[in-house]
């Protein structure tokens, strides 16, 4: 919440006073890294808390539930933004500075209260555990995929489809836009399914890989469109699943770690990510999608090693 208000600060007194461009790189550079080092305690945390008092075979469908309250975070958050603006670029901010209080006060009065049982050893879960390989190479994988669709789409709008600059961000703005649409739209179906992890790895996976791919033949906007909301519908599937996977494959005493380690999976796809499709777009702009449709399939195949009914029980 500090981190938010510090750099919403940051944003205001450098409209205010006009700061020079290199003092406000450096505050947000602050700042940002700020929110983004606390802020990735809330997914971690988010999942360990459901794997504590939600049943093995219920969880991938209430992990779809909160992923599909971050897609619907994801839509309504830039449109909001885009409203408030016209009565002046300070308010977006300080609504951005009022929601982590709010979030605070609900998790104060909301959140379960848990008790710590001393008899119990502290999680010693190594990061290369064997239990959470399957989980872990799964979770890099979709944050590869994710992390190369939105380094690539503002350039290909431009270079593939001939688009000026412009127009080229708004098209991609609406592909991303849809990227949320089809996250939410997924992840409600999975909350009704009673589908075992690796089931919705292997129909998410060729879902994803079947848009991603597509977007190498695509030759209008409304077809990128299209192809990115396919292809984030799969991941939609994919999110839920992998978290449940981890979560199902420890102990009640490592649901902590082990989401932790899918984090830092996460984490390593969207740093590899952008340079991997930076680096492949120069090759051709269809060939990093085709990369991905095919890391995808071959994550749907490497989930045909898992069970397709979930045994585990309430």
């Amino acid at each position: 919440m500090l981190a938010y208000w510090a750099m919403c600060a940051v944003l205001i007194l450098s409209l205010h006073l006009q700061a020079a461009p290199w003092i406000v790189f450096i505050g947000l550079l602050i700042t940002r890294g700020a929110i983004g080092g606390f802020f990735a305690a809330i997914p971690t945390t988010s999942q360990a808390l459901i794997a504590d008092h939600i049943a093995p075979a219920r969880r991938a469908n209430v992990m779809a539930s909160l992923g599909a309250a971050n897609g619907i975070g994801l839509v309504a958050g830039p449109a909001m933004a885009a409203m408030l603006a016209k009565y002046g670029l300070d308010l977006p901010l300080y609504l951005t500075a009022l929601l982590p209080l709010l979030a605070l006060v609900i998790l104060w009065r909301r959140l379960p209260r848990t008790t710590v049982v001393n008899d119990i050893k502290p999680a010693s879960l190594r990061l290369g555990d064997a239990r959470l390989r399957q989980a872990m190479l799964v979770a890099f994988a979709a944050m590869f995929s994710v992390a190369v669709g939105q380094i690539a789409v503002g350039f290909f709008a431009i270079d593939r489809l001939g688009l000026e600059p412009e127009s080229a961000a708004q098209a991609a703005g609406f592909a991303l836009t849809l990227v949320g649409v089809g996250l939410i739209t997924s992840q409600l179906i999975v909350r009704k399914l009673s589908w075992a992890p690796h089931r919705l790895i292997r129909v998410g996976g060729l879902i994803s890989a079947a848009g991603f791919a597509a977007v190498a033949l695509v030759n209008s906007q409304s077809m990128l469109m299209l192809c990115y909301f396919f292809a984030a519908a799969g991941m939609g599937w994919i999110f839920p699943a992998f978290s449940a996977l981890a979560a199902n494959a420890v102990e009640p005493h490592e649901q902590g770690a082990a989401a932790g380690s899918i984090g830092a999976a996460q984490g390593l796809g969207i740093v590899l990510g952008p340079l991997a499709g930076s680096l492949l777009y120069e090759v051709s702009p269809g060939v990093p999608y085709v990369l991905v449709g095919i890391l995808l399939v071959l994550v749907a195949l490497f989930a045909a090693t898992g069970p397709t009914k979930n045994k585990a029980t309430a």
